[in-house]
């Protein structure tokens, strides 16, 4: 591995991000690079969290643009603030202004409501880290948009006329694949996959995340949740739920998994009615027992 991306790789996990080497390169590239990187994977896998922990890194702003069906280009773009615009316009009639004459003053930058695309684009300070969150839910006509603005990374307001950027952002898109993102986009970005943890990387992450964990709980609960994930479930746990199901048992001051605990405790791992149904006692009685089987490191 290269120094420059190992010490990225250190910098993450200071800040809490376990990335194996895959993830730091392609995180480093992305940087030098310039290039936006696309990020695909389960739910709960850390894909949104790369781009908070990178813009932790860089020292700069992180600016979420969170994509779902509908989304339309003003949303994630900018809006002229209408309110403000009339109020201006009755302020002109009450001093006896010719509120024709007002257009250049109300159509300008006070004016202007900046969305997560537009601030990524005009922000003075350096370059952000400009995360699109689940891409994957908007429609194919705000892609092709999108396209457009990472290729250019420039906007055309008519009243203010072109907007360039002064600094590229770096740009994260996550997608759980909930569809298929056209061509065109991938071809534009670089591009990572990632899967679900290993057993040795999620009992770090449980660790790191979750301070005062028990260390045997912490290898139990990584075992635990690989075995369910190994079953044919809708909605597989995630590293999310199993940061949140470590951090509920070490509040209940647990130190080890029993059935009992596991039994009212695993609806912070299954999000999903039918996957809690499938689970006969029988069957988690023989997970808890194979989990207990961890070896602590």
């Amino acid at each position: 591995m290269r120094p420059e991306i190992h010490a990225l790789q250190e910098a993450l996990a200071t800040h809490g991000y376990i990335a194996e080497p895959a993830i730091a390169t392609a995180l480093f590239l992305a940087r030098e690079m310039r290039k936006p990187l696309l990020v695909e994977g389960d739910a709960g896998v850390g894909k949104t969290e790369i781009a908070k922990v990178l813009a932790q890194v860089l020292g700069t702003e992180l600016i979420r643009l969170q994509c779902y069906e509908g989304l339309d280009v003003h949303t994630a773009l900018y809006e002229w603030n209408y309110q403000r615009q009339l109020l201006r316009l009755r302020l002109a009639e009450r001093d006896g202004q010719d509120p024709g004459h007002l257009e250049d003053i109300i159509f300008g930058r006070e004016y202007l409501l900046e969305r997560p695309l537009l601030r990524a684009i005009n922000r003075r300070e350096g370059p952000p880290v400009l995360l699109v969150d689940e891409i994957d839910r908007a429609d194919d006509g705000f892609e092709a948009f999108l396209l457009e603005i990472l290729s250019d990374f420039q906007v055309t307001i008519p009243e203010l006329g072109t907007i360039h950027a002064e600094h590229i952002p770096y740009v994260v898109l996550t997608s759980n694949r909930s569809r298929e993102i056209g061509d065109a986009l991938r071809r534009r970005c670089l591009y990572l996959d990632i899967p679900h943890p290993t057993l040795e990387k999620e009992v770090r992450i449980i660790r790191t995340k979750v301070p005062g964990v028990a260390e045997r709980l912490a290898d139990q609960i990584a075992r635990f949740t690989q075995a369910l994930r190994g079953r044919r479930l809708a909605k597989p746990p995630g590293v999310a739920e199993t940061i949140d199901w470590a951090r509920a048992l070490t509040m209940l001051h647990q130190d080890h998994l029993d059935l009992e605990t596991v039994e009212e405790t695993l609806g912070c791992l299954l999000k999903d009615r039918h996957d809690l149904g499938e689970l006969s006692d029988a069957e988690l009685s023989t997970l808890v027992a194979k989990a207990a089987e961890a070896v602590i490191r």
